[in-house]
């Protein structure tokens, strides 16, 4: 009985951390959550793994519940099918916290050296690995849940959401260690806690980009197509309306139409549609570019890609880090039958490779990333660093009403404040956003709705110690400290 209630108290732990992240932004729940599981496993160190794994399995259901539309509402699949594969993914997720709490407590035994070296080395370490290993899936990471309303979002410009991940395990780590203590550590403690997060304000008021040139207005369409019309031969030709009369409709010096905004390939289009877009763009005086999928040079597979319609040349950016098992199946010999239940067309795309260069439009470098990529703050700091704005494309009609779009734009806002640049969204049903260097949000379209967001963005040039050196300051740091703990624990252990 005591083993179940353990249990179920890192389970309601977990299940809290949904209210941490976008669009509730209760911030300070992380760092409780995580001090919540810091004290359980001290505690009770036998069950160290179990307690770290139900509390991983609790947050990642509670957060990825969207996963469930994408399945079952919108691609149509089988509910028998669908509900057993939401879970599939926590599950597979849930193993990093229960590995870093099942190591926290063997680490060593002392507890100042567990929660503050060991458990928020652990526990960063081990939110790099899950967005990196299978090719990566690190949303709801703790860093996010606080961008930009906390404190220590201060501190993303200098190592990114992964030196924000260390710092919340870190203050939680302090949290659990003062349950455990006297009162002149508990003084230290709080001490020490409170400069690392008074720091982070102030560094929140730092400007680490300077502007460059004139701003210039932007435009950003959102055509709200349901995701079971978007791919219909017979809904074909109301989506290239929306989006034709959307540019006609528009005077911006830049416009930006969401991710495979039109349907079809970008030589299949119909005959003129193409010159009858930029014809009117090009009236106005305005950039424009916008999501169509493409074919391959060599004519063999199909690209998700963004193309400046208005350039000479059409230059294009294609997606490089695809969704597994949405936009391409690892394994088809072992889970392509799957696919005949689902309503899940353009599912076999190809990469369009790293670093690709940013495209010039409205006199602007812009650097653009495709809907999930802005998941990978280091795979996008050398496009970023060669660009004065970014922006992303993005469809998210996959996962009908649901808060993962909240979710994916506090993305968007972590990657502006570690480039130090303007983030431009352009969303087929939301989170449509203008969003500053700093993270926060300039303008925002309702979700759910047909409309074009209109405002402005400034250029701006310099590096960002992030854009510098990446994640491997923080992981070298992590690596360290981990060490330390063990030969530390190893010199105590009796």
């Amino acid at each position: 009985m005591r083993t179940l209630l353990v249990l179920l108290a890192a389970a309601l732990a977990g299940s809290l951390t949904l209210f941490a992240f976008a669009p509730y932004r209760l911030f300070w729940i992380m760092p409780l959550s995580l001090a919540a599981l810091a004290d359980l496993t001290q505690r009770h160190p036998q069950r160290a793994f179990w307690i770290g794994y139900v509390w991983g399995l609790a947050a990642y259901t509670s957060n990825f519940n969207w996963i469930y539309n994408s399945l079952h509402d919108v691609a149509g699949l089988p509910a028998w099918i669908a509900l057993p594969l939401v879970l599939l993914l926590p599950a597979y997720l849930a193993l990093y916290p229960g590995l870093a709490m099942w190591l926290s407590a063997r680490v060593t035994a002392k507890p100042w050296q567990r929660w503050l070296l060991a458990f928020p080395a652990l526990w960063e370490l081990g939110e790099w690995l899950r967005g990196w290993v299978l090719t990566g899936f690190p949303w709801a990471a703790a860093g996010y849940s606080q961008i930009t309303e906390s404190p220590l979002a201060g501190y993303t410009p200098l190592g990114g959401s992964h030196l924000v991940t260390y710092l919340v395990a870190l203050s939680a780590g302090a949290l659990a260690l003062m349950v455990h203590s006297g009162w002149k550590m508990r003084a230290g403690l709080l001490v020490a806690a409170l400069a690392v997060w008074g720091n982070g304000f102030w560094l929140k008021s730092v400007e680490w980009t300077q502007p460059q040139g004139k701003p210039i207005s932007v435009a950003l369409a959102q055509g709200n197509i349901a995701q079971e019309l978007k791919w219909s031969p017979e809904n074909l030709e109301e989506s290239l309306r929306v989006y034709y009369q959307q540019v006609a409709t528009t005077r911006a010096d830049l416009m930006l139409l969401p991710e495979t905004a039109l349907p079809l390939f970008l030589d299949d289009l119909p005959s003129g549609y193409l010159s009858m877009m930029e014809g009117q763009a090009q009236r106005a005086g305005m950039a424009l570019a916008t999501g169509v999928p493409r074919r391959t040079n060599d004519g063999r597979g199909y690209l998700n890609a963004v193309v400046a319609l208005t350039t000479p040349g059409r230059p294009f950016f294609a997606k490089d880090h695809l969704v597994p098992f949405g936009e391409f199946i690892p394994v088809p010999g072992l889970i392509g039958w799957i696919y005949q239940f689902m309503n899940m067309p353009m599912s076999g795309f190809s990469s369009g490779g790293v670093n690709q260069p940013p495209l010039a439009l409205a006199g602007e470098k812009i650097a653009f990333n495709v809907c999930y990529e802005d998941s990978f703050g280091e795979e996008l700091t050398g496009p970023a660093s060669q660009a004065s704005i970014m922006a992303n494309v993005s469809n998210l009609a996959w996962f009908g009403k649901s808060v993962a779009m909240s979710q994916h734009l506090q993305l968007s806002q972590a990657r502006a404040m570690e480039n130090g640049r303007y983030m431009l969204r352009a969303t087929n049903n939301g989170m449509t956003a203008i969003i500053r260097p700093d993270g926060e949000i300039a303008a925002v379209a309702a979700p759910y709705t047909r409309q074009v967001l209109q405002g402005f963005a400034q250029g701006r040039q310099g590096l960002t110690p992030y854009m510098r050196h990446g994640n491997m300051p923080v992981l070298i740091g992590c690596a360290a400290l981990l060490l330390l703990a063990m030969l530390l624990g190893r010199k105590h252990r009796p």
